[in-house]
């Protein structure tokens, strides 16, 4: 906790961004006392979260349409996720010695609970709620929150004394932390993203890396051994709390330095205690309902979390088999003439789309493109050559992906989502698959890739 929670709640905040979590840490903050101001240079029109009769009601001073000076008025700035620190109100905040933190960051002040907090450039969502999903198996009172969609801030006031926090944070999230401490921290995975907000991959990899920034001997750090990037951070530095990793090793044994392993052997995954010198299996990976190998990693990252609390091979195994995934990350919708189409709007990158295309065997229909950005085809063509029968392609980055790819497999522009589906439906046959992995970012033609995920659903459901 980084102060005395009656203390920080005699200081003035500055919410900077109507979004979810600078919205949630304002009522939060107002409704325990705190002086505070919400700022928004976004036009009314453009926000989805906010409403003027709730602030007022609230009572909650704000300002939308542009920052002015009164923001600098308040001891504490909060800047939203996404938000960049070299933004000029970041700057001038910062030049006038005003304190800029995160709302994960001010939220961790007033949480009483242990905190499980999950980061990784792929795989996040699904681990997070999957390890929330075991924790609530094995009795705890578990809260899902942060990235994952419902702002930490917004469950404060949901806090037991038997409650646990299940915690997805972003490397935006990261950035902009001082004191916050999870019990248990997890990197799933670090490859290349977000460069253009952190101004450099060195940069990213050490707001990731701030997860275990103030973590002590007794909390826990795990980590994916198979990840080149993470393995050679965490050799480089010196972490000083239990270790714990999960992957594939060459044998277990050998890794005296770490407490706890999570490994796959024989096509099963299985957990090695190095207190206990035991070897206990967990499940046989064709059980584990989430198809894919990324999910078999992410379920291992949530077997060492689980085991950092004694919850038992049972309850974890059971919960494995039962998990049916998240919203928006590969997604079964339905099944249509013997064709099943899936949902994984959360690709906004090549590594997603590439861990999507490894999760089928073949007869893949891809629909994909969105807003420009980074064109990392050299990553999927060999899967695109193996597995896509036909692309069909929407957004910005059509013509690109028509270009790069019309003399491999058919390729078809389409002008919407709702035709890419139609279209989708005419050319796939009996027993293949429509995957709606974009690959890119849906801010050209939608709210959010929440709103891209639903629109796709609606028009499947449609057919």
């Amino acid at each position: 906790m980084f102060m005395n929670p009656f203390e920080a709640l005699k200081l003035r905040y500055s919410i900077i961004g109507a979004g979810r979590s600078g919205i949630s840490i304002a009522k939060y903050l107002k409704s325990k006392g705190a002086s505070v101001f919400l700022s928004e240079s976004e036009q009314l029109s453009n926000l989805l979260y906010f409403s003027q009769e709730e602030f007022k009601n609230l009572n909650i001073d704000f300002e939308i349409g542009g920052h002015t000076d009164k923001v600098f008025e308040s001891d504490i700035l909060i800047v939203c996720p996404g938000i960049p620190l070299n933004s000029d109100i970041i700057v001038k905040a910062k030049s006038l010695g005003k304190k800029v933190y995160g709302e994960i960051e001010v939220a961790s002040w007033f949480c009483t609970v242990p905190i499980v907090a999950i980061t990784g450039t792929n795989g996040k969502t699904t681990t997070t709620a999957l390890t929330g999903e075991i924790f609530k198996s094995a009795g705890f009172n578990s809260i899902v929150c942060g990235n994952i969609g419902k702002p930490f801030a917004s469950v404060l006031n949901q806090i037991k004394e038997d409650s646990i926090i299940i915690l997805e944070v972003s490397s935006f999230q990261l950035t902009t932390i001082e004191k916050f401490k999870p019990e248990v921290a997890i990197i799933l995975n670090i490859t290349e993203d977000h460069i253009d907000w952190h101004g450099s991959f060195e940069n990213y990899i050490e707001a990731k890396f701030a997860i275990n920034k103030n973590q002590t001997k007794e909390n826990f750090f795990i980590y994916n051994y198979n990840n080149d990037i993470l393995y050679k951070q965490v050799q480089l530095r010196k972490i000083d709390c239990n270790l714990g990793a999960f992957g594939v090793f060459p044998s277990i044994e050998n890794f005296s330095n770490l407490q706890h392993i999570c490994f796959i052997s024989e096509d099963s995954i299985n957990y090695y205690s190095n207190d206990k010198k035991t070897t206990e299996k967990i499940i046989d990976i064709k059980d584990i309902y989430i198809p894919g190998k990324h999910n078999v990693y992410n379920s291992m990252a949530a077997v060492l979390s689980s085991k950092c609390y004694n919850i038992s091979n049972d309850i974890i195994s059971n919960t494995l088999k039962s998990f049916k995934g998240v919203e928006h990350r590969i997604e079964f919708v339905r099944e249509v003439n013997g064709i099943k189409y899936y949902n994984d709007s959360k690709s906004t990158n090549f590594d997603s789309l590439f861990v999507a295309l490894e999760s089928f065997p073949d007869n893949i229909i891809l629909i994909m493109g969105g807003k420009k950005g980074d064109n990392k085809f050299q990553m999927i063509d060999n899967l695109i050559e193996k597995k896509v029968k036909g692309i069909i392609t929407i957004g910005q980055s059509k013509d690109i992906i028509f270009d790069h790819y019309k003399n491999v497999v058919p390729v078809v522009k389409c002008d919407n989502l709702q035709d890419a589906v139609i279209k989708s439906s005419e050319v796939a046959k009996e027993g293949d698959i429509v995957l709606f992995s974009p690959g890119y970012k849906s801010f050209d033609m939608f709210d959010n890739y929440e709103h891209r995920g639903n629109e796709f659903k609606k028009s499947v459901n449609k057919l």
